[in-house]
């Protein structure tokens, strides 16, 4: 894969990551990131705030390619298959608790945070959200 198509797949997957939808112009490599419309409190302020994209999109729809924000369970089951590639030790055993107990996202992101490992969740979920956006722009 050459470097400009390697870069956009990694602008769109930290796009996703900040809980941004992307829409990919597969003819001129454009980007335009929009939050996700299920975040926003109030529609009329988010329709004013990106008027040009929202038009621009809208004027040449065939010619982008929507990559939405993960639902929970797709970001989930990101996480279960981290602590699945994880050493034996205490900490993938804590992980594996976290995420059968409630609020799993908000505990295993704290269990995260506060270990060696978090250099590496960061570096997986990158990578996983890379091949998502590589299967979804079919690259």
């Amino acid at each position: 894969m050459d470097d400009s198509k390697s870069k956009i797949i990694k602008e769109i997957a930290q796009n996703l990551n900040c809980g941004l939808d992307s829409y990919f112009n597969s003819k001129t490599d454009e980007i335009i990131s929009i939050p996700n419309f299920s975040q926003i409190a109030d529609e009329e302020e988010f329709q004013e705030a990106f008027k040009a994209d929202l038009q621009k999109i809208s004027k040449n729809e065939s010619d982008y390619i929507k990559i939405e924000v993960l639902e929970s369970f797709e970001s989930f089951k990101i996480m279960e298959r981290f602590v699945n590639q994880m050493p034996e030790n205490q900490l993938k055993s804590d992980l594996e608790k976290t995420l059968q107990n409630k609020k799993p996202f908000q505990n295993f992101k704290y269990s995260i945070e506060n270990s060696d490992f978090r250099k590496l969740w960061f570096e997986f979920k990158q990578n996983e959200l890379e091949k998502i956006v590589t299967d979804e722009l079919d690259l």
